[in-house]
């Protein structure tokens, strides 16, 4: 946004990670509570787990960067989220399950979390479209 002369532009951090974001982000009135989600190309990442926390925030989006593993280089954008001015989509039904099982073996659902599959995200060309996407 910088490079193209848009300085009007908030970056605010949560502290913690119990909002089911990671940043904020504001311009041109618009509030975006992201949550950042990242793998490398050639990853076998295909679905992430996301709060349904998110779902309560306007404008709520999610953004996952795939990147470079060696020159750590962000090759692309992929987008979950409503247009400037309108919430998350719906994150589906599938719920997401605890990495580590308890001590029967079990992996316990999480029970606020949604499993959302890559291809659910839409591809984004650049930077130049995602700044679109996030502010209008």
């Amino acid at each position: 946004m910088w490079q193209s002369g848009a300085r009007d532009i908030e970056v605010l951090k949560s502290e913690v990670d119990r909002g089911g974001y990671d940043v904020v982000l504001e311009s041109n009135r618009v509030i975006r509570h992201v949550q950042l989600k990242s793998s490398f190309r050639g990853s076998k990442v295909r679905e992430v787990d996301i709060s349904t926390k998110l779902l309560h925030k306007p404008e709520g989006c999610i953004l996952w960067l795939e990147f470079d593993r060696e020159s750590l280089a962000i090759e692309r954008f992929y987008w979950f989220g409503g247009e400037a001015g309108n919430g998350l989509p719906d994150l589906g039904a599938r719920i997401s399950r605890h990495s580590k099982a308890n001590s029967k073996g079990e992996k316990n659902e999480r029970l606020a979390y949604r499993v959302v599959a890559k291809g659910d995200f839409q591809v984004l060309a650049d930077i130049s479209e995602l700044v679109g996407k996030l502010f209008g």
